[in-house]
């Protein structure tokens, strides 16, 4: 079986999906590091492959494979391309073989909806998109899944962008309303929640903009030099992530704060393992839990790659 895609968004539902993440965070899953191989490649910059195992023994085996060729940007091609290739755990027989970046994007966008069935009020309403591109346009629907959005705000750095994806959801019949480059302040103390997916390697939430009650969601700060976030963001929020490993060396949202000072490990109250298994319970394990800012920090998984790939298999092998 092979999946385009196409084809990986159509069996991907978001319910489903955020679901199959729920699950699998029970599990026990065997997940090495990732591996990072550099390879030279003649009149071009170095190129890195990346392979990310995991499987559940007796059932499932997978292995993401990601294509970094930095080259190709000179040749108006993509830099990175992926795939996935999933196998019996039992027999080790190939099963599907899935386009990689669709997947990554849609189990990423889950992540973020996951947690915030966990730590957004119940009531949460209005929504910042902060980053309008490729992760935005999943983002957004993955949050309406699970939270009643009515009203959808976006804030990029390029002003168009923001006001190109309001009017494509706009076509789909959702409030939808591009936020001014000197807004985000005002749109951000509005907001119920607040998803960011850039690449900022500077801040671009400050903690003395947030509302009681706000969740925000932080996608984009995946290598200890990027930030999306203050360090007053992290002094007032109670703090969730997804894994903690990948969290503590990953990503500079968590990295400054924790060097310098400002949070302690022990400020990080939970990760996925602990919500999903209901060693804790989020939001209304706070204390004002209506009030509580709460932080989620994701830096991705390759379980979450894991329960996606076999969701996609089982649901297209019904058909």
């Amino acid at each position: 079986m092979i999946l385009n895609a196409e084809q990986v968004t159509k069996a991907l539902p978001w319910s489903a999906l955020v679901d199959a993440l729920s699950d699998i965070f029970t599990r026990s899953v065997q997940s090495p590091v990732r591996h990072h191989h550099h390879m030279h490649v003649p009149g071009d910059p170095e190129a890195t492959l990346l392979l990310m195992p995991a499987w559940l023994e007796g059932e499932y085996l997978g292995v993401k494979q990601v294509n970094v060729f930095p080259g190709n940007s000179a040749r108006g091609e993509p830099g990175l391309s992926s795939h996935y290739l999933l196998s019996c755990a039992r027999t080790g027989r190939h099963l599907a073989q899935l386009e990689g970046n669709e997947l990554t994007a849609r189990r990423t966008a889950a992540a973020s909806a996951l947690a915030a069935r966990y730590l957004a009020r119940q009531d949460a309403s209005e929504l910042l998109m902060v980053g309008a591109g490729r992760m935005g346009r999943r983002l957004i629907p993955a949050h309406c899944s699970v939270r009643p959005i009515e009203r959808v705000r976006i804030w990029d750095i390029r002003e168009e962008s923001a006001q190109a994806l309001a009017e494509e959801l706009r076509a789909e019949g959702i409030d939808a309303q591009a936020v001014p480059a000197v807004g985000l302040a005002a749109a951000a103390g509005r907001a119920d929640i607040i998803s960011c997916a850039t690449l900022s390697r500077d801040p671009l939430i400050r903690g003395e903009w947030l509302s009681p009650g706000t969740h925000l969601d932080l996608v984009g700060s995946f290598t200890p030099y990027m930030r999306e976030a203050d360090d007053e963001v992290m002094r007032r929020g109670a703090i969730f992530v997804d894994t903690r490993e990948g969290a503590l060396s990953e990503t500079g949202d968590l990295i400054d704060p924790l060097d310098s000072g400002v949070i302690d490990e022990s400020d990080i109250l939970a990760d996925f393992p602990d919500l999903c298994a209901g060693r804790h319970a989020g939001r209304q394990a706070l204390p004002d839990a209506d009030r509580a800012i709460t932080v989620f920090k994701s830096v991705g998984a390759s379980i979450e790659d894991l329960a996606a790939a076999i969701l996609a298999y089982e649901r297209t092998a019904e058909f």
